[in-house]
């Protein structure tokens, strides 16, 4: 159940959602002796913050709101809508660790008094190589490093992950054995800005008028028209609207020509990717070129070799190929739990 108590240990931000998890991650920071103080992120209009200001009081928490949707719409949403309109399946989820919840809070730390900032995210912070490294949560069902790679970026030294080694069925236990409300509290939804998870009518919404255009096999047979490529992502089978003797995936997306290609599960498979933006834990030269590589959240990290070919960017070979590697989302380099870089696939 984490370290234990620790009288004096510091002041510690913590972010709350109004979820069981931060509400958890909270209590347990209070039992080991922290002063902890709570916050919480306004990102988009459907997030009026109540539920999270309600944990607080219920743990006799400071609380502070920052209201960062015009930011959050500037550095996720519209880049998300961007991808989706260049053919890309963009991971916001990422970007908004990236920038919001570890990123802004971080720079808040020293306005506040705060020592240290904490999650409830089932992830580690470990120590290796003389420095802090993030870690796959023990909770290999809700690890969440995959999303969080961009911390490999920044200051982890004063981020603790207290629910890192638990699994979800004890952060629940806790919530009932304390009376928590959040324990009431629903899985997040996938992506929080988009209402009813409803891609499509959201980025109608969003994106200037999509042309149409031709779904193509790959041996250069038309087989079918749609109504703008941000309907389609690299792997996708339902929903193509053609009929054919074989089940056919989405293979490339042509977003320059609105073309989708299409053809059986064997043309899904690459041994090689270019990873671009890359973000490493550690000196290049002391990076591992043998990694396990994740190029999605519910992927088999797979064995494969990095080489880096200009700054920030580098050439993936895996052992074996891969099924599904999609232009916009994230690649995720370990080195056994660890974290050691990450990148989005180009």
């Amino acid at each position: 159940m984490g370290i234990g108590r620790r009288q004096g240990a510091g002041r510690v931000l913590v972010a709350l959602s109004g979820g069981v998890d931060s509400a958890v991650a909270a209590l347990l920071l209070q039992q080991q002796g922290y002063e902890v103080v709570a916050a919480h992120m306004l990102l988009c209009a459907a997030d009026d913050g109540a539920g999270a200001a309600a944990v607080a009081a219920e743990l006799g928490l400071d609380f502070h709101c920052f209201d960062c949707r015009a930011e959050f719409d500037r550095q996720v949403v519209a880049p998300f809508c961007d991808a989706y309109q260049r053919g890309f399946t963009p991971n916001p989820c990422v970007d908004c660790n990236q920038h919001f919840k570890f990123g802004y809070l971080l720079e808040q730390l020293p306005r506040l008094g705060v020592d240290y900032l904490a999650s409830g995210h089932y992830a580690r912070i470990v120590n290796a190589a003389e420095r802090k490294l993030l870690a796959r949560g023990r909770d290999v069902r809700k690890d969440q490093s995959y999303f969080m790679f961009p911390l490999c970026g920044l200051d982890i030294s004063r981020v603790l992950l207290p629910l890192g080694e638990m699994d979800k069925g004890q952060v629940q236990q806790l919530a009932r054995q304390h009376h928590l409300t959040a324990r009431h509290s629903d899985e997040s939804q996938d992506i929080c800005f988009i209402p009813a998870n409803d891609y499509g009518a959201f980025l109608r919404q969003r994106l200037q008028a999509q042309p149409a255009g031709e779904i193509v096999h790959v041996d250069g047979r038309v087989l079918g028209r749609h109504s703008g490529c941000y309907r389609f992502t690299i792997g996708q089978r339902r929903g193509l609207g053609i009929a054919w003797h074989q089940p056919l995936y989405v293979v490339a997306i042509d977003s320059a020509a609105a073309r989708v290609v299409v053809g059986e599960k064997e043309h899904l498979l690459r041994r090689q990717m270019t990873v671009g933006r890359v973000i490493t834990a550690l000196p290049w030269d002391k990076m591992p070129t043998r990694v396990d590589c994740r190029i999605r959240y519910r992927h088999q990290p797979a064995p494969a070799r990095l080489e880096m070919v200009e700054t920030e960017r580098l050439v993936v070979e895996f052992d074996q190929p891969q099924s599904g590697i999609t232009p916009g989302q994230a690649a995720v380099f370990y080195r056994d739990d660890m974290v050691v870089g990450g990148g989005w696939i180009e």
